[in-house]
């Protein structure tokens, strides 16, 4: 069962465009990222996107997929991510109960029915490739899945076209739009990198961030989220086991407003640390570099 390819069909008509849907949806990206983002629509290339936890990599994926009012299929890799959890496996049981009630039937005969449309599973990279429909393959943190399964996401991403020997070769008829992310805690294969396009994310600048937490948390006086950003960035330049991620800085201004504060003082700061870091180690680090005593 062969399908056919049809041509890329855009999102974007230009990276302008990118920005302003993307900041639609509440995902503020600079010139660099909605670059990236345009070309990899166009081109209908994957892109890649590494960079420290926290910083934006998946919520990108989820904003590309709002703006462009396509669904979003989501690959989690882990430790033993394989074949089956990834692109498709048959249903066992199901085949079974079919042999069993064709018992009068020949092999040859049984076998092409429980080999069928029927009893397929479809996983995430081969229900990305199938839909006709607008999608986002997002293949979230790929540097944590073994080095075997970059082989199968070379095969997928080289012609997004998935073989299933019992059915014949699956091609997409319209190609989604994958995005690859990855923190960097091992470096993925060289053949793997030259299909995508690449964007490095690290943590915004302190004016991004200011912008960021004010779009999302439009309540919290300009004050006091230009002192939880300037606290934020001095707590990035510590040696934490994490850092606080982007997301934690917006989950910390709406602490702030729960509980009614209207400035950021040591005690509050004090009070609300576990919001931002997540480590009893960090915390106390922190309690005594910003001297919160």
């Amino acid at each position: 069962m062969t399908q056919t390819y049809s041509d890329i069909v855009p999102f974007f008509s230009d990276v302008d465009d990118v920005a302003t849907r993307l900041a639609a949806t509440g995902y503020l990206a600079d010139k660099a990222t909605a670059t990236a983002v345009f070309l990899a629509d166009r081109l209908g290339k994957p892109l890649l996107i590494e960079g420290p936890a926290g910083v934006g990599k998946t919520e990108l994926a989820r904003a590309v997929s709002q703006a462009a009012g396509a669904e979003l299929v989501r690959l989690q890799c882990y430790e033993g991510v394989d074949e089956a959890r990834a692109l498709y496996e048959w249903n066992h049981a199901k085949q079974i109960l079919r042999i069993q009630s064709s018992s009068g039937a020949g092999w040859d005969e049984t076998r092409h029915d429980v080999f069928s449309e029927e009893f397929l599973l479809s996983r995430p990279l081969l229900t990305a490739i199938r839909r006709s429909d607008p999608t986002v393959l997002l293949i979230d943190e790929t540097d944590k899945a073994d080095i075997e399964i970059e082989g199968l996401l070379l095969e997928v991403l080289s012609d997004f076209a998935i073989t299933v020997p019992e059915l014949g070769t699956i091609s997409a008829t319209r190609r989604p739009f994958t995005v690859l992310t990855s923190n960097a805690t091992r470096e993925l294969s060289e053949a793997l990198k030259r299909r995508c396009l690449f964007l490095h994310l690290d943590f915004p600048d302190a004016d991004l961030e200011r912008r960021i937490l004010a779009s999302r948390v439009p309540e919290l006086p300009e004050a006091m989220a230009e002192q939880m950003v300037r606290i934020v960035q001095v707590l990035r330049d510590m040696q934490l086991q994490k850092l606080p991620s982007v997301a934690e800085t917006i989950d910390w201004g709406r602490t702030l407003l729960a509980l009614g504060m209207d400035e950021v003082s040591d005690a509050a700061v004090r009070s609300t640390l576990g919001v931002i870091l997540k480590h009893r180690s960090d915390q106390d680090r922190a309690v005594a570099e910003l001297r919160l005593g």
